[in-house]
């Protein structure tokens, strides 16, 4: 049996809150949840339940639902004079050529802010996971395909039976070694594509405190996430 694909529900009150309703054919009860990173409600049903008596359950729920909204990272945009998180510390935005510096990042006055800050993060992130992919890589005596940056909500990185890899690109705000950590965490996967105690044994070889930066990300991942930068956002 599939599951049917979501659709957009509107739950009353002040404010309305919308709602994306998933009719799932392996659930066996309704569940809610509330994103950390985005704070996209997602309310799961089983298909043998009533749209209506799905919708009730969300409403007898919506104090929390609130309060799950309101516990979020307040949003946040780069503009000059500001800060922003970069390698762990903030770092000043500025008016000037586009560039990245010790402590500063500089982007022109006469355009946006965020899409250029965007572009810096990106190429610095694309550079610092390079080098941390090929010496965890090259410690392991392993091969790796390609790897490309992407914005995600639900992962910080990912590795296919092929050896490509995928980051976010937002890990260049975090730590050095929580960047590091998450190179790890994939490169580690060439040699086992699980999560069973030898993967993490593996994990644990490339980086013995990766306990301590997964904590960080689960802590500190929705500041990261709460950053806008473009103009439609």
């Amino acid at each position: 049996m599939v599951s049917a694909a979501p659709t957009t529900k509107i739950l009353p009150g002040e404010p309305p809150v919308e709602i994306r309703l998933r009719v799932s054919a392996r659930a066996r009860r309704i569940t809610l949840r509330v994103s950390a990173l985005d704070g996209r409600v997602t309310l799961t049903c089983p298909a043998a339940v009533p749209e209506r008596e799905a919708m009730s359950f969300a409403a007898s729920k919506a104090g929390w639902i609130h309060a799950q909204i309101a516990g979020r990272a307040a949003t946040r945009r780069p503009a000059i004079g500001g800060t922003i998180p970069v390698s762990g510390h903030a770092h000043e935005i500025v008016a000037g050529a586009p560039g990245m510096e010790a402590g500063r990042l500089r982007v022109r006055p006469d355009r946006a802010a965020g899409p250029q800050v965007a572009l810096l993060l990106k190429r610095a992130a694309r550079d610092r996971l390079a080098r941390a992919v090929a010496l965890h890589a090259g410690a392991l005596d392993v091969s790796v395909g390609r790897t490309t940056l992407r914005d995600t909500r639900s992962r910080w990185g990912s590795c296919n039976h092929r050896g490509d890899l995928m980051f976010s690109w937002r890990l260049v705000m975090a730590p050095p070694e929580v960047l590091d950590y998450v190179a790890a965490h994939e490169v580690a996967h060439r040699r086992r594509m699980d999560h069973s105690p030898a993967y993490w044994q593996i994990c644990e070889s490339l980086c013995p405190d990766w306990r301590t930066h997964r904590d960080w990300l689960r802590a500190h991942g929705a500041d990261l996430h709460a950053w806008r930068f473009g103009v439609e956002d």
